[in-house]
């Protein structure tokens, strides 16, 4: 299908561009609490303020990871629509309180209230954009433009922070936040996402609550097309880590540079990223999903290895843009290909459990990755660090793609006329 037409069919659909609008506002809402939850905390803890901030990030991803599939089980009674509604007006409530805590205690807990709700809204919204967006070159489409909103989020949120910020305190950006959030609600209120019917039966025991709440990781363990979805997911975070946190100690303490190439940087990662999410409808063409994310996992190793020497021997800016751009063309290729393969191999009756477990699992490496990435260097050596994350992205992506060549193996041995390496991989 011609390119513009694709595009022009996945936005002339009234509620994905309406969803996607709600998506885009939540993401300039959360890029402008970020930035003032940075100023938030050196007011609050001054030197410590690093500190508060790790813990912050680290809350985050516990909220991300053990809270999704529990809010799924407990809003299964819900429709998607009332789900993406409810968990924005939490956020609103969340974000508006914030400017009124004196204590890091306060922080902390309005924070896991907070990503609790994204991580209730991000896997519902994902969920339900392939019922809404049923042709496989159309929701391709939408995969890639949800990618590219998240990446412009990085490099849009803090220059309108910093424009915010020239007139106004940074309380009132958390008022921001707040509006953000609130717009996304009522965009998916008036989005025409029907609002009838139920993702789930509704939980009545613990038992259920268990079941529910581990249905989809279950799926993903018992099908090789998702083990090696988890795998993959170990590669884009030690790629992601490496950047998020040793972004800051390359260019300032390595390079000796200031904050505006510090951003550069972070710039030329999100560059890579979109530019990967941009070509991802031609490189399925050419590869299919499964290649894809295989491919994505190899140029993270390298760009890794890359890092690792760079290290260890004289580093330049130059080398480093090269490499962030490279990470984020990496990631960004096993992101968006796994979303991919989530929805082609999933139905309408499992999807919702799967995404919310691939959402939950994803953020899960970032727990081991994260903290490699922050204590590494100083354990095992500046190059060292990189060479680790290295061989994780390489064998993360070498078990990934055996998972889905084993399986393929066994279903040649029984004959099956229908799958192949490549229906499992792409």
């Amino acid at each position: 299908m011609d390119y513009y037409l694709v595009v022009a069919t996945l936005f002339g659909i009234r509620v994905f561009r309406r969803l996607f609008a709600a998506q885009v506002v939540s993401l300039l809402g959360t890029g402008l609490m970020t930035v003032a939850l940075g100023l938030l905390a050196f007011d609050l803890a001054g030197a410590d303020a690093g500190a508060v901030l790790g813990t912050a990030l680290a809350i985050k991803m516990v909220a991300y990871v053990v809270m999704a599939p529990i809010m799924r089980a407990v809003c299964a009674r819900w429709s998607a629509r009332s789900v993406l509604v409810g968990a924005d007006i939490v956020r609103v409530l969340m974000a508006a309180a914030l400017p009124w805590v004196g204590e890091v205690w306060q922080v902390y807990l309005l924070v896991f209230a907070l990503q609790s709700a994204s991580a209730t809204f991000t896997p519902t919204f994902q969920a339900v954009i392939p019922t809404v967006v049923t042709e496989r070159d159309t929701y391709t489409r939408a995969v890639s433009a949800s990618r590219v909103a998240y990446d412009l989020e990085s490099v849009v949120s803090p220059m309108v922070a910093a424009a915010l910020l020239g007139v106004m305190g940074y309380s009132y950006l958390f008022a921001g936040t707040a509006v953000g959030f609130a717009a996304s609600a009522t965009l998916v209120i008036t989005s025409g996402l029907r609002s009838t019917g139920t993702r789930t039966a509704a939980v009545s025991s613990v038992g259920d609550l268990w079941d529910t709440t581990t249905a989809g990781l279950r799926i993903m363990l018992a099908r090789p097309v998702f083990r090696g979805i988890l795998w993959a997911n170990v590669a884009s975070a030690a790629a992601t880590a490496v950047v998020v946190v040793g972004s800051v100690v390359y260019v300032r303490a390595t390079l000796g540079l200031g904050d505006s190439v510090l951003a550069i940087a972070l710039g030329t990662f999100g560059a890579g990223s979109i530019l990967a999410a941009a070509a991802l409808p031609r490189l399925l063409t050419v590869f299919g999903a499964g290649r894809l994310v295989g491919h994505g996992a190899a140029l993270c190793a390298v760009a890794l290895l890359g890092v690792a020497t760079m290290s260890a021997t004289r580093p330049t800016l130059a080398a480093l843009l090269v490499l962030w751009f490279a990470l984020g063309a990496g990631t960004s290729l096993i992101t968006t290909a796994s979303t991919q393969l989530l929805r082609d191999h999933t139905h309408d009756d499992d999807r919702d459990a799967v995404f919310t477990a691939q959402f939950s699992a994803s953020h899960a490496a970032f727990l081991v990755t994260y903290p490699v990435a922050g204590w590494g260097p100083g354990l095992v050596g500046p190059w060292a660090m990189p060479l680790l994350m290295a061989s994780m992205a390489a064998g993360a992506g070498v078990l990934a793609r055996r998972t889905w060549t084993a399986s393929a193996e066994r279903i040649r041995a029984h004959r099956s006329p229908t799958m192949t390496t490549e229906a499992l991989s792409g």
